[in-house]
């Protein structure tokens, strides 16, 4: 893996090794399965190990990198086709009634707090359009963990928040209507829960998660 990369510091160091290594890894220049050198990276990005292993740290916690013993990093493997198709079964199990439940017990505080977030992923993020659509896959990811957290049940929430779907799914293909399909669909959610409408929160949810399930599919029938 090469590199021309050049990171200003000392400003936030840390943050910008991690958003490299999540470009690399998002876009599969760094391959699914692949060994990542702590060392190698080092001496490539002229930085210490430390902001090295923080980086692979916070995305080992996120799914996308596995520790394994004696070996170091490696990146995490890409999903089969029978993983997607039961994650996105197990999401029409959960997500929809979490959304339903959502309707009718989240707060002002919280529906603001989501319309801000919802509004967030509309801006349009100046720069490279890869980091603008790894920020949109973390943001998507939030936007699904605040609905499970606003649902009551912290189960629920623990659930979806540690399948860590959002990015596994973002990482199968670069594709930036994923993005404004997304928005779209997001918005029929935050309209029923503004109208505190359950049964139509839970049908814009799954409606949401099985055009999502379509639009990754054909990564996998081509």
């Amino acid at each position: 893996m090469s590199s021309t990369f050049s990171i200003p510091r000392p400003v936030r160091l840390g943050a910008e090794v991690y958003d490299w290594l999540l470009k690399k890894l998002m876009s599969l220049e760094i391959e699914p399965g692949g060994r990542i050198s702590v060392d190698k990276l080092a001496r490539e990005l002229g930085v210490s190990q430390t902001p090295i292993r923080e980086a692979l740290s916070q995305l080992e916690a996120q799914g996308l990198v596995v520790k394994i013993h004696l070996s170091g990093y490696r990146a995490a493997s890409q999903l089969t086709r029978k993983q997607f198709d039961d994650l996105c079964e197990l999401r029409l199990l959960l997500e929809p009634a979490a959304a339903a439940r959502a309707a009718v017990r989240m707060s002002e505080d919280e529906l603001g707090a989501l319309r801000t977030l919802a509004a967030d992923m509309e801006e349009p993020v100046p720069g490279d359009p890869l980091a603008a659509y790894n920020a949109f896959a973390q943001q998507d990811a939030r936007f699904h963990g605040e609905v499970a957290r606003a649902s009551g049940n912290a189960l629920l929430h623990d659930i979806v928040t540690h399948q860590r779907v959002h990015l596994h799914l973002f990482r199968l293909r670069f594709y930036t209507r994923v993005t404004q399909d997304a928005i779209v669909e997001h918005a029929r959610i935050i309209e029923a829960f503004r109208q505190r409408d359950p049964e139509a929160a839970a049908a814009a949810m799954r409606s949401h998660i099985e055009k999502a399930h379509a639009r990754f599919k054909d990564v996998f029938d081509s």
